[in-house]
């Protein structure tokens, strides 16, 4: 029986999926916001998703979600936000802003739960923000669980991601059991910074990218985010992974029934002649002066892919990278090229969503490297599992926020924005879904 995992701040499953990789059946995952949470269920259709808050959650809750009745929960994993901050002479878990935190501690407990993988930004480990960081500690000291320290930030570049991105792992495990290790790295950075001895370069942009072809050649994608094309190239190592064209590719993970032959969350970005102008005259590893967005170098990393901020602080997106070869920038299946999503990996339909999606994200192969180190301090063979998994309903993804809300009867998020981005696209989702139809009916 594999280990069994639950994440907790899902999103849309960047955890859920390294940490399958690595040999775990992920039963539950709560996830607040509806949108997040849909594409969560299409991609991980056997995981049960609650799309509502954590505060207030039961252990109790969780297990009938996820049917785990007395069962052993493995370990919970999760990425709480956190502001960090600490006022002077207050504990910072005492503020309110950082309910989230305890909260995590909370139901890792309740959940008796072997271990627990917590991430966050590095930002945690510096400064004031740190005080958050002991206090959590002792927080988990203080109800029974040791945690391994020194605490490491770990970069996905050293984990074979084509993008300089670093999150801050802690680990913990019950007292008296075995405690994980930090992962080793195994590639070097493909810009060559750092360099750690003995190791492989990492994939490069172009690895990731080259044998996409260019959104801009499909007028459907105009009006769309999927079109079926032959125009793949020759992939490179990490591509053919990406596109798991190997069984390898899988890893410990259940292997998906999917369409290889799609072109998929890539609506095309409409730059006016300006932006393109400015952007071919950018060198590759420069940011645009004007713009200041990062033109990708064909050799090097990507910078690191951001979420920006969701419709009640402004819907601000975070700029995306100017694509290496063509003037303009990155689709989102571009972003999870570069994240270490492979391409069976849905996101929203919109490039808004999407972007949030996989920026919010712990890049799939770094969680899988966090993950293999739990199952091997529970002392746990990672197996493969059995059959194939059908991915759940397209129209997952294209809900606007108030459609994702009556999905989980929960109540709708006020979400001006959404209503903007999403509306040209309730037409295709009848479209989208007929296809995904046919060929599931075809094979």
């Amino acid at each position: 029986m594999r280990p069994i995992g639950i994440d907790m701040f899902s999103g849309a499953g960047g955890l859920s999926l390294g940490f399958e990789q690595a040999g775990f059946d992920v039963r539950v995952a709560v996830e607040i916001d509806p949108i997040h949470a849909a594409v969560h269920e299409f991609n991980f259709p056997n995981c049960a998703v609650l799309a509502r808050s954590i505060v207030g959650l039961t252990a109790a809750e969780v297990r009938v979600a996820g049917g785990l009745g007395n069962a052993q929960v493995d370990c919970v994993f999760g990425g709480p936000p956190c502001q960090g901050f600490s006022l002077i002479g207050h504990r910072a878990l005492d503020d309110p802003r950082n309910r989230l935190v305890l909260e995590f501690v909370r139901i890792v407990c309740e959940l008796d739960a072997k271990t627990f993988v917590f991430e966050n930004v590095k930002g945690l480990t510096v400064g004031p923000a740190q005080t958050v960081l002991d206090e959590l500690v002792e927080a988990f000291e203080a109800r029974g669980y040791q945690v391994r320290r020194p605490w490491k930030v770990l970069n996905a570049a050293n984990f074979g991601v084509p993008q300089n991105r670093e999150r801050l792992i802690l680990m913990g495990a019950k007292r008296g059991a075995r405690l994980p290790d930090y992962p080793l790295a195994v590639t070097n950075r493909a810009d060559g910074r750092r360099q750690l001895p003995g190791l492989p370069p990492g994939p490069t942009a172009r690895d990731a990218l080259g044998d996409l072809p260019d959104a801009d050649q499909f007028t459907a994608l105009l009006d769309s985010d999927a079109v079926k094309t032959n125009a793949f190239k020759n992939p490179s190592r990490y591509a053919s992974e990406m596109r798991c064209l190997s069984n390898d590719a899988w890893h410990f993970g259940h292997v998906r029934e999917w369409s290889p032959d799609a072109l998929t969350s890539s609506a095309r970005t409409e730059h006016t002649d300006i932006s393109r102008r400015r952007f071919s005259e950018t060198a590759t590893g420069e940011v645009e002066p004007i713009s200041r967005f990062f033109r990708l170098s064909p050799a090097g990393l990507s910078n690191t892919l951001r979420a920006g901020t969701d419709a009640a602080r402004g819907a601000f997106t975070s700029p995306r990278p100017i694509h290496y070869e063509h003037a303009r920038c990155v689709t989102v299946r571009e972003m999870a090229r570069l994240h270490g999503f492979p391409d069976w990996f849905r996101l929203h339909a919109t490039k808004w969503h999407g972007g949030r999606q996989i920026g919010n994200a712990v890049p799939p192969p770094l969680a899988r490297a966090v993950g293999a180190a739990v199952i091997a301090s529970l002392g746990r063979k990672p197996s493969h599992p059995a059959g194939r998994v059908a991915l759940g309903d397209p129209v997952l993804l294209y809900m606007e926020m108030h459609h994702a809300a009556a999905h989980f009867g929960v109540a709708s998020p006020n979400s001006r924005r959404d209503r903007k981005s999403g509306a040209k696209k309730r037409k295709q989702v009848d479209i989208e879904a007929e296809r995904y139809a046919l060929k599931a009916a075809h094979g």
